[in-house]
């Protein structure tokens, strides 16, 4: 009875430890903008401890938020709508100038620098169990 109980807990803690909480977050940041600007784009790496799925992004200083990946072809530069964002365990996703990024459309004002944008995170683990991580975003110029 006991054995199992414990068994029963571990798996109990297993199943918690698999949440946003295992996200670390580095190097996070948005695109000062121009006035008038109604689209920014913001950038930040990511690393899970367990392998989830970036599934959402949001902020209230923007009516939506998407995932956004760049590359070339044929010389010229493509951004293509991500529906979601994988983020295998133990590795480094790096949402980056020139490459995967977040974009902020419908911008309520100009993103200034020296300011800071609030941006929510969802996210799914391979059970379907979905958590969510705000993170504080300064505004800068550049990633500097």
């Amino acid at each position: 009875m006991i054995k199992r109980l414990c068994a029963s807990l571990l798996l109990v803690a297993a199943a918690l430890s698999c949440t946003a909480s295992s996200v670390a977050i580095d190097h996070a940041w948005a695109r000062a903008t121009a006035p008038g600007q109604d689209v920014g784009a913001a950038y930040l790496e990511l690393k899970s401890a367990t392998d989830l799925t970036l599934t959402k992004a949001e902020s209230p200083a923007a009516g939506s938020v998407e995932v956004h990946k760049m590359s070339m072809k044929d010389g010229v530069m493509e951004m293509r709508l991500l529906e979601t964002l994988a983020l295998p365990a133990g590795q480094t996703v790096k949402l980056e100038p020139g490459g995967l990024h977040l974009m902020l459309f419908g911008l309520k004002k100009p993103l200034k620098a020296g300011e800071n944008i609030l941006l929510t995170l969802h996210f799914q683990d391979k059970g379907g169990k979905e958590s969510s991580m705000k993170i504080d975003l300064p505004i800068k110029r550049s990633a500097d």
